[in-house]
């Protein structure tokens, strides 16, 4: 069995697991701890070895980051400390933890998990499919017959004179400061806006409240076929997993 090591860093939490490259599994326990206050560079760093001690792991690590990840560097990480933006990250947290690390967008991660192990299958080679992950902040991933254009980060596009991750995320839910009705009635008009932009294929809907998709999911309309994370908020852990075996 080929396996790798995947570390998911959010806004709320860092999760970690041991993946099974073949099927896209888990094959160790997830381990989620909670992002530090201030989440620094140096800080996230201390909580990923903590994973990687509690998980005997020490080899080489896939690392997502919610940002924009260009060679290592970090060029945009809005819900992680301003000390990211501009930082050789990949370089930092390799000297910290003396262990091989790759870097991606969180989204771009999921996306990749998702079209090699999942919802995505279908149009690994033809077609435009959108992946948005909806947590901390509003990801997205695009692939265009099955090939990555990084670092879109779509939530963070003007809607209504907001910035759309500002009334759509997730964490509104999580915190209880929206209404489930209201928030879906945000989410459809993002999800409008977005798909008059790109005319995608398939929209993949994912990050943790992809797990009770079917609480709000039939209530959206699309043109494109809207279907829920098959990986659920696994995702990211597999796609950063993937970068490992990619990068060997």
């Amino acid at each position: 069995m080929s396996t790798a090591f995947g570390i998911d860093v959010g806004g709320s939490g860092i999760k970690g697991a041991e993946v099974d490259l073949n099927t896209g599994l888990l094959v160790t326990q997830r381990i989620r701890i909670r992002t530090p206050k201030p989440a620094t560079v140096e800080s996230v760093a201390e909580v990923i070895r903590t994973i990687l001690n509690q998980s005997n792991w020490t080899g080489s690590v896939g690392c997502t980051i919610p940002g924009i990840v260009r060679q290592g560097i970090v060029h945009r990480a809005t819900n992680l400390d301003p000390d990211w933006e501009g930082a050789n990250a990949a370089q930092e947290l390799q000297n910290q933890l003396q262990l091989p690390i790759q870097l991606i967008n969180d989204a771009d991660a999921a996306g990749l998990a998702e079209m090699q192990y999942g919802s995505g299958q279908p149009y690994r080679e033809r077609g435009i499919v959108l992946m948005l992950t909806f947590g901390t902040g509003i990801g997205s991933a695009i692939f265009v017959d099955g090939r990555l254009l990084p670092n879109t980060e779509l939530g963070e596009i003007e809607l209504n004179g907001h910035i759309a991750e500002t009334k759509a995320a997730a964490r509104l839910l999580d915190e209880q400061l929206i209404t489930k009705k209201k928030w879906t009635k945000r989410v459809q008009k993002y999800l409008t806006y977005v798909e008059n932009l790109f005319s995608p294929d398939l929209i993949i809907f994912g990050g943790g409240v992809s797990s009770s998709s079917k609480d709000f999911l039939p209530q959206l309309e699309t043109k494109a076929e809207l279907v829920a994370a098959q990986l659920r908020n696994t995702a990211g852990i597999v796609g950063a997993a993937g970068l490992v075996s990619s990068a060997q």
